[in-house]
């Protein structure tokens, strides 16, 4: 089983038009709602691909009820802690006239320590039956890095795996307790480093600094230009093949999916390397967030150019 924690669920709604105008009244075409939240999309992704799921973290209200319910009609087991207000709604706008989307995000309700307590303790006793855990997302008002370190280092202490998919200030502080993987983007080194990075060569070099300093895997995310990879068996770089892509939302939860999975499997990491690309850009093709195609996934697989550099 592989474990996630989404502490900053979401009701993840697509709105369809056809050239949206800021003050104008937009109609829309189509609207989908789904559970969301990275480690929500984590979930789905991997059960698509075959493994057995629990998802966990903070979830709250009617909002909350359909989050666990959409979570439980994909199969997934829906583990979470409940609070008081409400499970935050984030509305995805994509324009057929542009080609462009536009992306409107809910804060959410805040926790408070009793809950973060409550989520650590709940993780806890989850973590003796999985193999992976995959920790997504940004922390909900109430929370800070603290909530994040806890679980990482429960996880650790028990030997099980963990990635760590966050980002900012949230990230910086995290990787301190020695995540076993990492997925910054380019943004995201260049803070952690604090260097330009404008080169695959310098983004390497960074990844290589995060890898000694103690992350076991550090993959740094390119979108269409694959990725940069540091590994205790070595330094990858990862192109894909150019797609036509509809939605680019979920790509990367797609990604950390197909690393966690080829971890529960005991891949070797080309192949999770080459699964997780895949995956990602199979992503892409679909206009469902966080959801895939397992035919368009088999097609891609060929066609990952994995490089061993160093």
């Amino acid at each position: 089983m592989i474990l996630t924690v989404t502490a900053n669920a979401a009701i993840d709604k697509r709105y369809v038009v056809e050239g949206f105008g800021v003050g104008n009244v937009n109609r829309v075409k189509s609207c989908v709602a789904n559970a969301g939240g990275k480690g929500i999309n984590v979930a789905r992704v991997a059960s698509i691909i075959g493994e057995k799921m629990t998802a966990t973290g903070f979830l709250g209200g009617h909002a909350g009820k359909f989050i666990s319910e959409r979570v439980e009609a994909r199969g997934l087991i829906s583990d979470f802690v409940w609070c008081d207000g409400e499970s935050r709604t984030c509305i995805n706008i994509w324009d057929e006239v542009k080609n462009q989307q536009t992306e409107f995000l809910e804060p959410g309700f805040a926790v408070t320590q009793e809950d973060c307590d409550r989520l650590v303790a709940k993780f806890e006793t989850l973590l003796p039956d999985c193999k992976v855990v995959a920790i997504s997302g940004s922390v909900p008002k109430g929370a800070d890095a603290r909530l994040y370190k806890r679980l990482i280092r429960a996880a650790r202490e028990m030997g099980k795996p963990v990635i760590l998919d966050t980002s900012g200030k949230l990230l910086e502080e995290c990787i301190v307790e020695g995540p076993t993987m990492i997925k910054p983007n380019i943004d995201e080194i260049r803070m952690l480093t604090g260097r330009p990075m404008n080169s695959r060569s310098a983004l390497l070099e960074a990844a290589q600094e995060l890898h000694d300093d103690g992350i076991e895997i550090v993959v740094i995310s390119l979108g269409g230009d694959g990725s940069l990879i540091s590994t205790a068996d070595g330094v990858y770089d990862v192109k894909v093949p150019k797609i036509d892509a509809v939605n680019t939302v979920g790509c990367g939860d797609s990604m950390i999916a197909g690393f966690a999975v080829g971890m529960s499997r005991g891949y070797s990491i080309e192949d999770s390397i080459r699964l997780a690309s895949a995956v990602s850009a199979a992503n892409a093709m679909r206009l469902e967030t966080g959801f895939f195609v397992k035919e368009d996934m088999e097609m891609l697989l060929p066609q990952i150019v994995v490089k061993k550099i160093r």
